[in-house]
């Protein structure tokens, strides 16, 4: 088979299993039947050698298995998805599509299973924790169902199916005992795992102590990067700084290449821009130590964006600032969005003109839409600190000046930013697809928190202004 014609790179977690499989399959000739591969085609390609002649070599079907891997036991397949998953959130993204490709196989080897085969507990525990680790739950349903022998525990399918049907809170109470029951097992830290999230769902504090359990039995491996990053979203939630930054430093140090750290990031943000008192400069460089520069620097962007937004003009230069010092010559859109995050936080201090300037200059191609509306948002305020008073504000019997600004914000909000076309009329348009509408939800509540929050603090500057003229009237 050509090189070229992979449909992803060869990591180690992936030829590790191809061994393994290569080691099992010599125990289970190619007489006793083959994987489906038309089936399996369909979710990701299948691993080994060349594909059985029953399904055509066009040279792009990538890698197809050995005969035999239809009759490996369950609990063996599940230690390969174990060990894949485990590489997976350790920063071996390749091995994403024989994640793919593995749930697909222990899926079709499940339903393909003779009872007999679930005499071997460990085949029990195989079928759960395939459930509970992505796997598709109808499975789960069938074997449940079809269970003539009474190997599956009825209580333990009865709360894993409500739960994966969306219905957890149905099985809070029956969870807590099944995970007392089975502690000590093979599947302690999955079930454990599994009701720690139903109470997370509550944002109940005692989830912590579950999540702590289902990582420390579990190390290094899927349960443990679920539990930590669960456990950073509810401590945040709860206002728990402390045990929020324990979260976010072992996070950060054991799983930091792991896929899913992008949603860790959100929540260290959260954590840093609503708790920057208690959070302070030591600890954060003590958690962004264990992330390369360019980590770094999207850490401190995405704080300098929203410190923007919540109105934190002094933590919005810090987070630009250090953002700065990270940059490589070669990053334009770091650059951009440097530039439009300092200029915004030095919206109300002095030079207004200059920072409106250097916002200008930043181009909508390097921005996203998200910050193309703070781009416009940035504009709208600073022209307004920039703008010379109306004679009629300085009385108090109305205020022309807040109807104008109020006006100006909509007619520019229907505005095209610069450098990007004039969107047609919403009539004009065929109806959006939920992404589109979603994107441009958060786009208008980026733009009217920005403008909301830099109005009060001309709002704020324009009272002390008053103050000092009285002072002086008097």
């Amino acid at each position: 088979m050509r090189r070229g014609s992979s449909p992803f790179p060869l990591s180690f977690a992936v030829l590790a299993v191809m061994f393994a499989f290569a080691a099992l399959a010599q125990e289970h000739p190619a007489g006793q039947g083959a994987v489906d591969q038309a089936g399996v085609e369909a979710d990701g390609p299948a691993i080994g050698v060349k594909a059985p002649s029953s399904v055509p070599d066009d040279g792009a079907s990538g890698f197809s298995m050995a005969g035999g891997i239809d009759a490996l036991e369950p609990y063996k397949l599940i230690r390969s998805l174990q060990f894949v998953q485990d590489s997976v959130v350790q920063g071996d993204h390749p091995a994403m599509e024989m994640q793919r490709f593995l749930l697909d196989v222990i899926d079709k080897r499940l339903r393909q299973a003779e009872q007999q085969v679930f005499d071997d507990p460990r085949n029990v525990d195989a079928a759960l924790i395939y459930a509970m680790s992505g796997g598709n739950p109808e499975t789960l349903e069938i074997l449940a169902v079809g269970d003539k022998f009474g190997n599956f525990d009825n209580e333990v399918t009865t709360v894993l199916r409500a739960y994966l049907n969306g219905q957890a809170a149905q099985t809070k109470t029956s969870l807590a005992e099944v995970v007392d029951i089975y502690r000590n097992t093979e599947i302690g830290p999955y079930l454990t795992l599994v009701a720690a999230n139903v109470m997370a769902a509550t944002n109940d504090v005692e989830a912590l102590e579950m999540f702590d359990w289902a990582r420390l039995t579990a190390p290094g491996t899927l349960v443990e990067e679920s539990a930590l990053r669960r456990s950073l979203f509810i401590a945040v939630r709860k206002n728990l700084v402390d045990r929020a930054l324990d979260y976010a430093q072992l996070y950060a140090r054991r799983f930091i290449n792991s896929p899913y750290a992008g949603q860790y990031a959100d929540l260290l943000v959260d954590l840093v821009v609503v708790h920057y008192g208690k959070v302070g400069d030591e600890r954060l460089n003590q958690i962004l130590s264990f992330m390369d520069a360019p980590r770094k620097r999207e850490v401190f962007l995405r704080i300098a964006r929203k410190a923007n937004i919540s109105g934190h003009r002094e933590l919005a230069v810090f987070a630009s600032g250090k953002a700065e010092t990270l940059l490589n010559p070669s990053d334009k859109v770091p650059q951009a969005l440097t530039e439009l995050y300092s200029g915004m936080a030095k919206i109300p201090t002095d030079g207004v003109a200059d920072v409106m300037e250097s916002i200008n200059a930043v181009s909508n191609g390097q921005l996203s839409w998200r910050d193309q509306a703070l781009r416009q948002a940035a504009l709208i305020v600073a022209g307004e600190v920039i703008r010379k008073p109306d004679p009629n504000s300085l009385t108090q019997a109305f205020s022309p000046n807040v109807a104008a600004s109020d006006a100006a914000i909509a007619a520019d909000s229907q505005a095209p930013a610069d450098g990007v076309e004039a969107r047609p009329a919403a009539s004009d348009m065929p109806p959006a697809a939920d992404t589109e509408v979603e994107e441009a939800a958060a786009r208008d509540t980026v733009f009217r928190d920005y403008v909301s929050s830099q109005k009060q603090a001309l709002e704020r500057i324009d009272k002390l202004l008053d103050g000092i003229e009285e002072d002086k009237g008097s």
